[in-house]
């Protein structure tokens, strides 16, 4: 099979990030890595993509960050949930569990089903 390099739909950034962010704070780079390195290469953020939805996610108050040194020693920036950001990752992942689901039913459809 191919690989392709996937555009992510709208709103899925968004859940992809939290969970990021899951298991503790970090930066930019960090989390486009947790993507890349998750979805086997598959799903690349490019920076004019992350920064804007980082912000986006902050105002709404799933996300708090703070200025710090990343591994190599250079000033970083590191984001966190917030209780509020949990709970819209489990919200989030529950829907998109629920769409994936639907759409490989529909996907995996072997006969023409009518139903009135």
């Amino acid at each position: 099979m191919q690989k392709t390099k996937l555009e992510l739909l709208r709103g899925t950034l968004d859940v992809l990030i939290l969970k990021a962010l899951f298991w503790g704070p970090q930066h930019g780079y960090a989390v486009t890595s947790f993507i890349r390195q998750h979805s086997g290469d598959v799903l690349l953020v490019e920076e004019g993509t992350l920064y804007p939805a980082l912000w986006r996610l902050e105002s709404k108050e799933f996300l708090v960050s703070e200025w710090g040194l990343s591994e190599n020693n250079r000033k970083a920036k590191f984001y966190r949930l917030t209780p509020a950001g949990k709970k819209q990752l489990n919200e989030e992942r529950a829907a998109w569990e629920a769409y994936a689901e639907a759409v490989s039913r529909v996907l995996g459809a072997t006969q023409l089903a009518f139903t009135e």
